[in-house]
C-alpha cells in the first residue's frame, strides 16, 4: 500500500476521535477527497521539479502517535528566547505540552487550536477565518486540513498591541520514528492591532545506533505544517520562523498571509537545519497601501536540501513588497529559490523588489534560483535579481594581509554576507540568538560583536 492510500484509509480511523457534526469535519472530509484526487507532487510538477519530495515520503509514515513524551526543562529551555517575558505555546511531537507553555485569554486569545475549533464561543471567528486561504491545489495543505487536530491559535482584538511576543515552539523528541505530524496555526490580527510571533522548530538527538543501523525500521519524521494569518486594516505583524532541526527530520511549511488596507506584515525565515525543508510563503494583498516584507537566511551543509517558494499577489494599487533571501551552501547541499511576484492589471503604483543572493562554499553544492515577475499593470516599479558565486578573492586577500588567517577571513566574509538580512529584525534578543546560530554554523569564534 502506498503512503497516499495508507493516509486515505487512515482517515476513517482518525474520524473516530473527532466531532463529525462540526463544520471543521466538513472541511476535513472535503480535503481528504481532494487530496485523494491530487496525490503527492512529483518531479514533473513545475513547482517541485528541483525538490525530490518522494525521498521523504516513506510508506511507514503514520499520523498516529503511540505515546506522549515528556521532556525535562533542561532539554527545552535553550529553545526559548530567554532574556524577555513571552507567551509560549509548546508542542512536543505535535502534542501540546501545558507544563512549559504560558497561554492567556486576558486581552487576547493565545492558546491551542483544539480548544477553539469545537467551541461555540469561537464559532463566528472560525467560520470567518479558518481554512479560507488554503491553496486547494496544494496536496500538503489539503493533507494538513484533513488530519489537523492541534496547533496554535492567536487572536488579537482591534486596537490591542500585545505586550509580550508569542513563541510557538515545535520540538521533535526523537523518541519515536515514522511520525508525520500535521500542526496547524491560525493567527488573526484585528483592526489596529500589533503582534510579534516567533515560530521555531527543533529536534533532540535520536538514538544514533538505531538510526545508523541498516536493519533498523527507523523512518525519519516529517512535519507538514500550515499557518493561516489574517492581518486586518492598519494592523502590524512581525513573524519569525526558526528552522534549526537535526538532519533526521524534514519539514513542509505552508504559510498563507492575507493583508487588508494600510497593514504591514513581515516574515523572516531562518533555515539552518533539517534533511529536506520546503517553505511555501504566500502573501495576498487585499487592500490599498499595504506593505509586505519577506526575508530569509539559509545556511546548510552535508546533503541538506532547502527550498523557498514565495508568492506576493498584488491585487490593489499603491502597495509595496520587499523580498531579500540569502543562502550559504556547503558540502553537497542544495538550495532552491522560486520567488513569484504577481501584479494584477488594476494594481497600479506598485513598488515590488525581489533579490536572491547565494554563496557557494562547497565544491559540490547546488543552487537553483528562479525570480519571477508577472506584471499586468503599466505604472509600476518592479525589480528582481539573483547572484550565485563564491567568496570574493580580493576581499579574502585584503583580510589576510591584515594578519587574519584563511579560515577566520572566510568566516568573517561569510558572516557579513548573511548579516544584513537581520537589519529589519525588531527584537534585539532574537537578533542576538540568530547571530549566534549563524556564527556557530559558519565556525566563527573570533570575538565578533553579536
Amino acid at each position: 500500500m502506498s503512503l497516499k492510500e495508507k493516509l486515505v484509509s487512515s482517515f476513517l480511523a482518525f474520524e473516530l476521535d473527532t466531532d463529525t457534526n462540526s463544520k471543521v469535519h466538513e472541511i476535513r472530509s472535503k480535503s481528504i477527497k481532494d487530496f485523494e484526487k491530487i496525490g503527492f507532487p512529483h518531479s514533473k510538477d513545475e513547482y517541485w521539479k528541483y525538490t525530490p519530495i518522494r525521498k521523504v515520503l516513506n510508506e511507514e509514515l503514520t499520523i498516529f502517535k503511540k505515546k506522549r513524551h515528556l521532556l525535562e526543562f533542561d532539554k527545552v529551555k535553550d529553545f526559548f528566547l530567554g532574556g524577555i517575558e513571552s507567551y509560549k505555546i509548546v508542542f512536543i511531537d505535535g502534542m501540546y505540552d501545558p507544563l512549559w507553555s504560558s497561554t492567556t485569554h486576558e486581552g487576547a486569545d493565545i492558546c491551542i487550536l483544539s480548544s477553539v475549533l469545537e467551541n461555540k464561543k469561537y464559532g463566528n471567528v472560525i467560520s470567518k477565518y479558518y481554512n479560507k486561504l488554503i491553496n486547494e491545489k496544494e496536496s500538503f495543505s489539503l493533507l494538513n486540513s484533513s488530519f489537523t487536530k492541534e496547533g496554535a491559535f492567536i487572536h488579537v482584538p482591534k486596537n490591542v498591541e500585545l505586550e509580550k511576543p508569542v513563541e510557538i515552539v515545535h520540538i521533535n523528541s526523537g523518541g519515536e520514528s515514522s511520525l508525520m505530524l500535521q500542526p496547524r496555526s491560525l493567527v488573526i490580527l484585528e483592526k489596529n492591532s500589533k503582534a510579534q510571533i516567533i515560530e521555531s522548530h527543533y529536534s533532540l538527538n535520536v538514538n544514533e545506533k538505531i538510526h545508523s543501523d541498516k536493519h533498523s525500521t527507523y523512518v525519519d519524521p516529517l512535519t507538514n505544517t500550515v499557518t493561516e494569518i489574517h492581518v486586518n486594516e492598519n494592523a502590524k505583524l512581525d513573524y519569525y520562523k526558526i528552522q534549526n532541526d537535526l538532519e533526521t527530520t524534514s519539514i513542509i511549511d505552508s504559510t498563507y498571509i492575507d493583508q487588508k488596507s494600510n497593514s504591514e506584515a513581515s516574515c523572516h525565515t531562518f533555515s539552518f537545519g533539517g534533511n529536506l525543508v520546503r517553505n511555501n510563503l504566500n502573501f495576498f494583498q487585499n487592500g490599498k497601501n499595504i506593505n509586505s516584507i519577506l526575508k530569509g537566511i539559509t545556511i546548510i551543509g552535508s546533503d541538506q536540501h532547502i527550498d523557498h517558494h514565495t508568492l506576493v499577489h498584488h491585487a490593489n494599487p499603491n502597495c509595496e513588497s520587499h523580498q531579500d533571501y540569502k543562502g550559504i551552501y556547503n558540502d553537497k547541499s542544495t538550495g532552491v529559490f522560486n520567488g513569484r511576484v504577481l501584479v494584477e492589471k488594476v494594481a497600479q503604483k506598485i513598488n515590488a523588489f525581489q533579490q536572491n543572493n547565494n554563496l557557494i562554499i562547497g565544491d559540490n553544492a547546488t543552487v537553483n534560483s528562479k525570480p519571477q515577475l508577472e506584471i499586468f499593470a503599466d505604472d509600476v516599479k518592479c525589480s528582481h535579481g539573483c547572484t550565485i558565486g563564491q567568496i570574493d578573492e580580493n576581499a579574502l586577500f585584503y583580510l589576510k594581509t591584515r594578519g587574519i588567517n584563511d579560515n577566520d577571513a572566510k568566516g568573517i566574509l561569510t558572516y557579513a554576507f548573511a548579516n544584513n538580512v537581520l537589519e529589519n529584525v525588531g527584537m534585539q534578543v532574537l537578533k542576538t540568538k540568530i547571530k549566534k546560530i549563524i556564527a556557530r554554523k559558519i565556525g566563527i569564534n573570533i570575538g565578533l560583536e553579536l
